[in-house]
């Protein structure tokens, strides 16, 4: 009977602590908290959000690999995408609750979540000519875990696709199938989406951005130019020799390169520990670069994921925000309640020295100032992210008496980081460097 009452108990316990995580969590996260730098706020339009699906017609299948002859079968492979774009508000009407399920710590089943929006499901678009924002997700993630990026840029007048990868993790074959499919998905994605939304007059098809995490930031990396390494050890992993067309010098080389790409940004961008592009591969990129990642990543490792690829990506203008002692867990948002009760869900969202509330709203801030520089030429966002100290810790602004308490640097002489609050920029740095010439 003790151990009847106590399991009740537990169990009643942790219905309350869900209870309590839903009421003090509900808003949307792409909604920033009051320390978060300027330029994270929500923009002037409303969100709305609609699903296609997307064919790619006779694609490798490394998951269906003939083991007599060690040939993967071709199958069409469909592509989920989720598209955030600016809409026409609409009063009362009722914003999405979305729900996904990622993997749980073998032999637990998938873990079930959901998170709160604050975009209307198929609601009517805004009119304009928008820019094209193509996000790729990390190894065994969901669009949905990054709605805090995706439902922001949308309110900024930007149209963000997010792409589910619909990776086979734990599965042997599905690193492999990843490596080879997350630059071939990416760069599809954007041609089909530039095609179709650029002749509906959507988005402006000369106008697109990549944004990728994890896995998805070594995919973005080479959709926009990075050449993989015939010899390095990620084109190896795939079985069969099949990545080798698509290195350095192959014939298929092509296909992974999206075509008009404005910007790039990569959070915890994996690869370096494979060797995917070599010394060498980086320099394949010209537009403009954003890495973001914590110099405490065990996962991707961050001295040969970012800060290499920062030095190697010399024909890029380039940016390196790092977070200094964060991890891995980037470029998923805060973790839902349902993620919160065992430490391998909550450790896919959440990072072990940073507040994931003031992560996101530092990443919203620089990207948001990056891509409307490099996207939407907007020359008035270089003071964001231009000519700032290296160490964020170093910038001094003697605030003239009377000044709020709350109120931003306003950059120029004052050399803590434009946006930010006094006493809430610590912890990070951002390198720049000038593209080289090309010849």
């Amino acid at each position: 009977m003790r151990a009847t009452t106590r399991r009740f108990a537990s169990g009643l316990l942790a219905l309350i602590v869900a209870a309590v995580a839903v009421a003090t969590g509900a808003d949307a996260p792409s909604r920033t908290g009051i320390d978060a730098p300027e330029l994270a706020a929500l923009g002037k339009h409303a969100v709305g959000v609609r699903s296609i699906t997307l064919v790619d017609r006779n694609q490798l299948d490394l998951g269906a690999i003939d083991p007599k002859t060690g040939v993967p079968a071709q199958h069409d492979r469909s592509l989920k995408v989720e598209i955030w774009y600016p809409a026409r508000a609409v009063a009362g009407a009722a914003p999405v609750t979305y729900e996904d399920a990622m993997v749980s710590e073998p032999p637990a089943a998938p873990a079930r979540f959901r998170i709160p929006g604050l975009a209307v499901r198929d609601a009517k678009a805004d009119s304009g000519r928008f820019p094209l924002v193509i996000v790729a997700h990390g190894y065994g993630n969901v669009p949905i875990a990054m709605s805090w990026l995706t439902e922001n840029l949308a309110s900024k007048g930007y149209v963000v696709a997010a792409i589910r990868h619909e990776d086979m993790y734990l599965n042997p074959a599905g690193f492999p199938q990843a490596a080879l499919r997350r630059p071939l998905d990416i760069a599809f994605v954007a041609r089909e989406l530039q095609g179709s939304l650029g002749k509906s007059g959507e988005v402006d098809p000369t106008r697109t951005a990549l944004i990728g995490y994890s896995m998805g930031g070594y995919g973005v990396l080479a959709a926009a130019g990075a050449t993989l390494d015939p010899e390095g050890g990620l084109v190896a992993r795939v079985p069969g020799g099949l990545m080798q067309p698509f290195a350095r010098g192959g014939e298929l080389s092509a296909s992974l390169v999206a075509p008009a790409v404005k910007a790039v940004v990569a959070f915890a961008p994996a690869g370096g520990a494979f060797g995917a592009f070599g010394a060498d591969g980086l320099a394949g990129i010209t537009a403009p670069l954003l890495l973001i990642a914590g110099d405490h990543d065990n996962t991707v490792d961050y001295t040969s994921g970012a800060r290499a690829y920062f030095d190697q990506a010399v024909h890029s203008n380039r940016y390196l925000l790092t977070f200094l002692g964060g991890g891995h867990a980037l470029g998923l948002g805060p973790a839902p309640p349902e993620m919160q009760t065992d430490l391998w869900n909550q450790d896919w969202f959440e990072d072990p020295v940073w507040r994931k509330d003031r992560l996101i709203g530092i990443s919203l801030h620089f990207i948001t100032a990056f891509l409307d520089r490099f996207v939407k030429d907007d020359a008035g966002r270089s003071a964001f992210i231009d000519g700032l100290v290296v160490e964020s810790s170093r910038g001094k602004w003697d605030a003239p008496q009377g000044t709020p308490w709350s109120a931003r640097s306003p950059g120029g002489e004052v050399t803590l980081w434009k946006g930010f609050q006094r006493r809430h920029a610590e912890g990070l740095s951002l390198m720049h460097q000038d593209a080289a010439p090309t010849h």
